[in-house]
This record gives structure tokens, C-alpha cells and sequence, in this order.
């Protein structure tokens, strides 16, 4: 394990007192520092995020590029989806993004999200990353409601598919030591993020904590809580998740 980096809480950036409302807006929702930019970015969130019917698909299809670092060819965006940091954000072809999706990718160093071809994102899922990146290879599907927080690194494998609600987080864990100073300022815990192989199912309602490596073909029952490693085509359901057989 090692120290996490620094900078990605956005309480502690709220309680920055050196800087101001607006810095600290720009830097937690544009990411850009230049004017032009913030304008470009509210403008079009605040006139063509929430359009619905055919019109905002359009609309979202034209405008939302301008914001994107990259952006594929017949990607879908749905109405109120949040984007920021929107230019560490690269789509690829053929996705689909479903209502109030938020895309954060948050963080003064890290590479942000990536999402490959053929990728479904679900209704109010949450792809946010404070500091660490998120990687969703080809014709992943995330269903709705999902969350997926990342301090260091998440990638989900191609053909993977998490149900709906599931909860992933890489990072978040903090030291306890001190009883003089608050947890929550107390430095966060890397412990190499999540990496989930190909094609993979995670049950609705799964929660997989940092350090955890899921191999390819593996499958973990609804409402488990995986904490350790699954060596491939394993099965394993429960809280704490145990390995129960092999696919054969």
C-alpha cells in the first residue's frame, strides 16, 4: 500500500481559502483555467444538456465534441448528463450514455475517463474520479445506477457488464492514526485500484473495493461484496464474496 495522491478530495478543495468562488467552481466543474473555455462550457450545459425529444439528441451530438477531448462516430448522449473536466473525456464509437449520466473526470494529473466503442452507459450511473482515471474497454455495459469512483484506476474489461447499482470504488480508503486531526484529513490509501478482465458479469448490487483484480470470465452473485482477488471463471457470491465453484 501506498499513500494516495494528493489534491483529489473536493471538500478540501471547497475549504481552500487562498482561492475564489469562481476559481474553485472553474477548477472543480471546467477544469481549464481560460475564460473562453468556462463560457463554452456553460453555454452549451446550460442550453443543450437538458433538451429532450430527437431535438437534444442532436442538439448534444454537434455541441458536446466542442467540449470532449474526443468523440467517435454515432455516439448517443441523453438529456441532463453531467460533464466534468469534460476535455480528459474520450468516447468512442457506437456508445450510448442514458439520462443523467455523470462524466467526471476530476484531477490535475490523471489521464480522466476513456470510454472504447460499443460501450452502453446506464441511467444516473456515475463514472467520477478524484485524481485516478476510469477505463471502460469495448461493449462494456454498465447499467443504471451504478457508481464508479476512482482515486487511482478502475478498468473494466471488454464484454463486461455490471448490473444495475453496482458500487466500485479504488482509493477511498484513509488512514486512522491521528485521533488529533480528522479522518477525512487524514492521507488516503492506494492500494493499486480495480481491474476487472474480460467479460465479466457483476451482479446487481455488487461492491468491489480497491486492490481487488477480477479475472476474465468470472461472475459474482447479486449483493456481494468482493474485497480480494478471483482468479478466472471463478464464481463467488456473499459478504464478505467467496469463491464458490468454477465455470466449466
Amino acid at each position: 500500500m501506498k499513500k494516495a495522491p494528493e489534491g483529489g478530495s473536493v471538500q478540501k478543495a471547497l475549504l481552500d481559502e487562498k482561492k475564489s468562488s469562481g476559481k474553485k467552481y472553474r477548477e472543480l466543474f471546467a477544469g481549464k483555467g481560460g475564460l473562453f473555455f468556462l463560457l463554452k462550457y456553460e453555454i452549451i450545459m446550460l442550453f443543450f444538456a437538458p433538451v429532450p425529444g430527437a431535438l437534444g439528441f442532436f442538439l448534444r451530438k454537434v455541441f458536446f465534441p466542442y467540449l470532449l477531448k474526443n468523440v467517435g462516430r454515432s455516439v448517443v448522449f441523453g438529456r441532463n448528463i453531467t460533464l466534468r473536466h469534460p476535455h480528459k473525456i474520450v468516447i468512442g464509437d457506437n456508445v450510448m450514455i442514458d439520462d443523467n449520466v455523470v462524466l467526471d473526470a476530476k484531477g490535475s494529473r490523471n489521464e480522466g475517463i476513456v470510454i472504447g466503442e460499443n460501450v452502453i452507459i446506464g441511467r444516473n450511473t456515475i463514472l467520477s474520479c478524484k485524481e485516478g482515471s476510469i477505463y471502460l474497454e469495448d461493449y462494456c455495459n454498465i447499467s443504471a445506477n451504478c457508481s464508479l469512483l476512482s482515486e487511482t484506476k478502475i478498468r473494466i474489461g471488454r464484454f463486461s457488464f455490471l448490473a444495475g447499482h453496482c458500487y466500485l470504488v479504488a482509493g477511498g480508503n484513509h488512514s486512522y492514526d491521528r485521533k488529533d486531526v480528522p479522518i477525512m484529513f487524514q492521507p488516503s490509501i492506494d492500494k493499486g485500484g480495480i481491474d476487472i478482465d474480460e467479460d465479466v458479469w457483476l451482479g446487481a448490487s455488487v461492491t468491489v473495493l480497491d486492490g481487488v483484480a477480477v479475472g476474465r470470465g468470472c461472475v459474482l452473485g447479486a449483493g456481494s461484496l468482493l474485497k480480494d482477488s478471483l482468479a478466472p471463471f471463478s464464481i463467488a457470491v456473499g459478504v464478505p464474496a467467496r469463491k464458490i465453484k468454477e465455470r466449466s
